[in-house]
């Protein structure tokens, strides 16, 4: 088993400045400047984690490769990006469209690294240089839309690498499964009505983007049928997730029978995340990477390509993604100091009002064809 590795450090110079956590700061009402939560520290930590592990060692490093315009306008809309490209060139740099998600003087450059970054990584895993990758990119991508970026997100980095492989090296079907808190919202956008690119998003139930995600949202035209949302209620636990992918994900895939799958892999549903309310703890993301890959050998040679999104806690994302890391390469590395800790939450069992909505999503997969 070889498991490539991208990073690169200008992905932590990404600058997302000072902020009242989310918000910009602002004194009249109260807003005293802080960070911003999407800083570098959980993906810097998360790298350093897998150096100072040795896990390093037993990785195949990948150097990323800037996404071109051409690649990125398959999913933006030229305007978008050219505005990116001024506002970058600014003093101060800009924000991607929604008023919460900035990026500092170059930081169109960063951003095209991280939408690139990608791409070699799945052009590594679809040329056989490896069997499976993991792209730990700055800034994240799966909220961005054709014309804006919103959610910390400023290109569609997931999008732009399955467009690529689907209308530059001729791959045909694509399943990509989302299991960042947040709704894949920007990712389902580009492909609602592709029945050829499968979306599946495990997410908590309306914590962003509002009112997004919801489990009739199945996608249209040719696509209906080909988006799956899973709207976890809050406090889904380890048991919740593994029921999702054994009833939900794992089904899926089997039906569809992609030639490679794509995964927005967040870590903000984890018991300590900030920005949300669910409890997964590294047990949980090292278990659903497991049944990833068993059905991934089953349907399309075990072909993985992981875009790092989301997750917000600095002590506790290295954690969750080393477990994924670990069980993607099959090297063991360091154990997790705070699995004691959350794995013992009450809650963790599968509940009957998550049963239930998982249920009814359980209920689509039989339209996939």
């Amino acid at each position: 088993m070889t498991t490539g590795y991208l990073y690169h450090e200008l992905f932590g110079w990404h600058d997302t400045g000072t902020n009242a956590g989310l918000a910009p700061s602002d004194p009249a009402a109260g807003l005293q400047p802080f960070v911003h939560f999407e800083n570098a520290e959980t993906k810097r930590r998360l790298h350093e984690l897998i150096v100072v592990s040795g896990l390093i060692d037993k990785l195949e490093r990948i150097r990323p490769v800037s996404a071109t315009e051409e690649q990125i306008l398959r999913v933006h809309t030229p305007e978008y990006l050219e505005r990116i490209k001024t506002e970058s060139a600014l003093p101060k740099g800009g924000d991607a469209g929604d008023g919460l998600s900035p990026f500092g003087r170059g930081g169109y450059e960063i951003a095209a690294l991280a939408a690139g970054g990608v791409i070699t990584a799945v052009e590594a895993v679809l040329n056989g240089t490896v069997d499976n990758a993991y792209a730990l990119v700055r800034p994240p991508g799966h909220h961005a839309v054709a014309s804006s970026g919103m959610g910390f997100c400023i290109f569609g980095n997931l999008a732009i690498a399955a467009k690529h492989a689907r209308e530059a090296l001729g791959v045909g079907r694509i399943a990509i499964l989302d299991w960042d808190v947040h709704h894949g919202n920007g990712t389902q956008s580009v492909f609602y009505d592709d029945p050829d690119v499968l979306t599946v998003s495990l997410h908590q139930d309306n914590v962003f983007p509002p009112n997004s995600g919801a489990a009739l949202e199945r996608g249209e035209g040719e696509g209906s049928g080909y988006a799956l949302n899973v709207p976890l209620p809050p406090g889904t636990g380890d048991q919740g997730y593994l029921y999702a992918m054994d009833s939900v994900v794992v089904p899926a895939l089997r039906r569809f029978r992609p030639e490679i799958i794509l995964v927005a892999s967040g870590f903000d549903a984890s018991a300590m995340d900030p920005l949300s309310r669910q409890m997964v703890t590294s047990t949980g993301y090292r278990e659903m990477t497991r049944r990833l890959m068993d059905v991934a050998d089953e349907v399309c040679g075990g072909r993985i390509a992981v875009s790092h999104e989301g997750g917000y806690s600095p002590v506790y994302v290295p954690f969750c993604g080393l477990a994924v890391m670990e069980t993607l390469s099959g090297q063991p590395a360091f154990g997790d100091p705070v699995l004691p800790i959350v794995s013992g939450f009450a809650g963790h069992d599968l509940q009957a009002h998550q049963k239930q909505v998982i249920d009814e999503v359980a209920g689509f997969v039989a339209d996939i064809a």
